[in-house]
């Protein structure tokens, strides 16, 4: 990413691997200065038609993503997350085509869900291992069916847990939430943050000191 001029809220303190290929979830920490490494850890996720536990299915992904990727550089500071949409016990990934995000989108259409999403920081040589889990509940408004279809022709849904994004276009199905709104996105950002600082990975940008990005940045 390339800023101009524009003042950081954190900068880094140590080195850190995200162990994800979310787009989403890397551009909310670098827009807050955040620097980091993009090492998605090529698990393979199976997702049940029905699970007991969302948000414990949903934190086993995090920990796998974390831990593949912390083996393979266990000197780094690794962050992974995963997000879970359920229905009662029906749990929603990621489409897999237009037809499947419609069903999807029907099934939760007027109704309230809730979306969980796993944390975990872990760092190999000094044997930390943080985890959590957090859950937000969407209400979704009463839309036509023409208008879910023409959000799912967009292409917007098929790239996400539930077949919609809360940041984009989709945000026109929610009508309410209760709890994070980044957690929907797919990180619950004030958590994630919490342990970055806890851990002295990251700190806040201070008043007289230099923090800010060039043209050019110093991302990856």
């Amino acid at each position: 990413m390339h800023w101009q001029g524009i003042p950081l809220l954190y900068r880094n303190r140590k080195p850190l691997v995200l162990a994800s290929a979310s787009p989403r979830r890397r551009s909310m920490l670098e827009l807050l200065g955040i620097e980091l490494r993009v090492d998605p850890s090529g698990v393979e996720e199976t997702l049940p038609e029905s699970v007991g536990d969302p948000g414990g299915l949903a934190l086993q992904w995090a920990m796998e993503k974390a831990g593949r990727v912390a083996d393979r550089l266990p000197d780094s500071w690794v962050l992974a997350a995963d997000t879970v949409v359920a229905l009662g016990d029906r749990v929603f990934g990621k489409p897999v085509d237009e037809a499947e995000a419609i069903a999807m989108l029907q099934t939760l259409n007027g109704r309230t869900h809730r979306v969980f999403s796993g944390m975990a920081l872990v760092h190999r040589r000094e044997g930390v291992c943080r985890r959590g889990a957090h859950c937000t509940s969407v209400a979704f408004r009463n839309a036509e069916p023409e208008e879910i279809w023409a959000y799912v022709r967009t292409g917007e849904p098929l790239d996400k847990a539930g077949g919609y994004g809360i940041q984009d276009l989709g945000g026109f199905l929610v009508r309410s939430i209760e709890g994070s709104y980044t957690n929907v996105v797919g990180l619950p950002l004030a958590e994630t943050l919490d342990w970055l600082v806890e851990h002295g990975i990251i700190e806040p940008c201070r008043a007289g000191t230099s923090a800010w990005r060039g043209a050019q940045g110093n991302g990856p």
